[in-house]
């Protein structure tokens, strides 16, 4: 049957190409022209995937917000039960919280920004069970990368945003939104603020006939990361030690080398060709 392969990249995947990671492709792009980062980030991601890439869809937080809600919140089923003390406040992010100049230098190399930046922060949880979210609860969800124990990995996020996409496209189907073109047209006018893509008026049509074709259709993930540190699960991915390379940057970079993605290429033909495919161990 008809099978969705979700593949996560992860922000702080090191791109050679770009001298920088992969989160800044879309700026990037964009700060050369108009229109530069869709085109950008459609070479950066298929260069890494080698698949081809046909529609870009960028949509910001504020979007995503307003699209759960438009479609009446969903309803999401939390595995365990996770605090995230260290969850950013939009905003906030330069917020000196009351220190004075002297006291930034010195506090640059903190390797704890919740002690030395409080006033940036807030305290999220969730709870263990089937929740209903708001838009402004799902994004907290999907983002949160700081939460206690085994839901701080990177593994666990993408796991989390599988269930946010799950929940979104089922929703959708529930309300027969993508049964109508004319719905689908006045959703995409009300958040096209919040979106910029590359399908043109006159594709629209085709893509929800193809999204059309995902209702019945099984949701995998292919998660690249860096495993579970030797217990059970290898990543295809390893943190570096940081340096002049990474613009002293922490990152993440193909295990095999930094630059090389052909074994993540196989992961992901192997996943979208078959299921579960299986991460040797090096």
């Amino acid at each position: 049957g008809d099978k969705i392969t979700l593949v996560s990249i992860p922000r702080d995947l090191w791109v050679p190409d770009l001298d920088a990671k992969i989160n800044t492709a879309y700026s990037t792009g964009e700060s050369k022209r108009q229109g530069g980062g869709l085109v950008l980030s459609k070479a950066v991601v298929k260069k890494i995937v080698n698949q081809p890439v046909d529609y870009v869809l960028r949509i910001d937080f504020g979007g995503f917000i307003k699209a759960v809600d438009l479609v009446g919140g969903l309803s999401v089923n939390v595995e365990r039960t996770f605090d995230d003390l260290q969850y950013p406040i939009d905003g906030k992010e330069e917020d000196p919280c009351g220190h004075t100049d002297e006291d930034l230098r010195q506090l640059a190399t903190s390797s704890s920004q919740l002690e030395a930046f409080p006033c940036r922060y807030t305290h999220v949880r969730f709870d263990k069970g089937e929740q209903k979210m708001d838009g402004k609860t799902a994004l907290q969800f999907v983002r949160s990368r700081h939460a206690q124990g085994e839901e701080g990995s990177d593994f666990a996020r993408s796991k989390r945003q599988e269930k946010i996409i799950k929940a979104f496209k089922d929703k959708i189907f529930s309300l027969a939104t993508l049964a109508n073109p004319a719905k689908v047209i006045s959703l995409y006018d009300i958040l096209k603020g919040s979106i910029d893509t590359d399908i043109k008026d006159d594709e629209f049509d085709d893509f929800i006939r193809l999204a059309g074709k995902t209702k019945t259709a099984k949701t995998e993930n292919a998660v690249l990361d860096t495993g579970d540190g030797g217990q059970k699960r290898p990543g295809l991915l390893i943190n570096p030690p940081t340096g002049d390379q990474y613009n002293l940057e922490w990152v993440l970079i193909p295990r095999i080398g930094n630059g090389d993605f052909s074994e993540i290429q196989k992961y992901i033909d192997c996943e979208i060709k078959t299921v579960n495919c299986p991460i040797a161990e090096k």
